[in-house]
């Protein structure tokens, strides 16, 4: 099969032809139709949280089950299911407290994937999905209705899970309060919809591009703060009654936006650390104010979802008009396009790029 493989960091992809192993005891084989870009992948291409060369990445997909390992009972070959990179035991603490995105015992497999000398290919992010098929656990799937086009439900694998999931689940956020989301990017917007869905009195979004700032809007932010202005704190302040923010969901891997966050946020207020800054960064932050005033600081890694209870969740808010996931799409490219794809990604504009395989456009193999 055709995958796209990261060989150097900081170099464009090279569309290779790489063998996948059959799956194993509680894994699936899917066969993908879309998978999206997401800025994790940029990051790991680039190097920036380390990892093993070759590597084929990509972790935001959908497509059709084509081969059940044994014991897999509850999937079936022709289904169409949505693959993420969370992957779970089921049975350890987090787990059994409806955390399973911080699974304690994963058991992350050695890779499936491998070049046709027999040289191991890393599988980026337990997916490996700039791939034509990928080997994955069962706990890495949900289920798809039949009507949903693959390119769009592939969204729902993080960036639309981790921006929403970050409102509903990491700050269990209740109707009425004011919300400020930093970044307007892929998972920003859905953190705009996921708090606009949840009820805030006010939703204001921050970034450091005015036109990034009109797509909140049309995403459901009630006010824009243009991040590079001297007054933005005097802004939100005046947007707030003089409070601050309530909640403020920081969704760019920026130590800068961390670092502020906490003067955008009221009294008794909470910051969601949504986005995911470079393994060697460190934020600075005031401890004593932060006690002071009761503030509280929230981890969300992939919106803290559990995919049996939020993909069924969100796809109902899509089909009756409150998720927004079809204008998230950009542009649609095919494998052979993906280092076009990325480049348009890092400029910054793109909500999502999406790759469409071959399987697309034939339907279920």
């Amino acid at each position: 099969m055709k995958a796209a493989l990261c060989l150097a960091f900081n170099q464009p992809l090279s569309i290779e032809t790489v063998t996948l192993a059959p799956p194993r005891p509680g894994e699936v084989e899917v066969t993908l139709g879309a998978c999206a870009i997401c800025h994790s992948d940029i990051h790991y291409m680039d190097g920036a949280w380390g990892g093993r060369l070759p590597a084929v990445y990509g972790h935001e997909a959908a497509g059709w089950v084509t081969a059940l390992g044994d014991g897999v009972t509850a999937y079936a070959k022709g289904q169409r299911v949505l693959v993420t990179l969370i992957r779970a035991c089921g049975h350890c603490a987090c787990c059994a407290s409806g955390r399973p995105t911080v699974c304690e015992d994963p058991h992350y497999r050695d890779t499936p994937v491998s070049l046709p000398d027999g040289t191991p290919v890393t599988q980026g992010m337990a997916t490996g999905a700039f791939a034509e098929k990928v080997v994955v656990h069962t706990s890495q799937l949900a289920p798809l209705p039949d009507d949903m086009p693959l390119d769009v439900a592939s969204l729902l694998s993080c960036g639309v899970i981790t921006g929403t999931g970050a409102v509903f689940n990491s700050a269990k956020m209740p109707a009425g309060v004011t919300a400020l989301v930093i970044g307007a990017g892929g998972v920003g917007l859905n953190a705009v919809q996921g708090a606009r869905i949840a009820g805030a009195r006010r939703v204001i979004a921050m970034d450091v591009a005015p036109e990034k700032l009109a797509a909140a809007a049309e995403f459901g932010a009630t006010d824009g703060v243009l991040a590079t202005a001297g007054d933005a704190r005097d802004q939100v302040r005046a947007l707030t009654g003089g409070r601050g923010a309530d909640y403020v969901y920081v969704t760019v891997g920026a130590v800068r936006a961390y670092e502020q966050a906490l003067g955008f946020c009221a009294p008794g207020g909470s910051v969601v650390m949504a986005g995911m800054t470079a393994n060697d960064e460190v934020m600075h932050l005031n401890p004593g104010n932060t006690a002071y005033l009761e503030q509280s600081l929230v981890g969300s890694r992939m919106g803290s979802t559990v995919l049996a209870r939020d993909i069924p969740r969100l796809i109902e808010h899509y089909r009756q008009g409150r998720l927004k996931l079809d204008e998230l799409i950009s542009n649609r490219y095919p494998l052979e396009r993906i280092n076009e794809a990325i480049e348009d990604a890092r400029k910054g504009v793109s909500r999502r790029n999406v790759i469409l395989f071959d399987a697309f456009g034939k339907g279920a193999p």
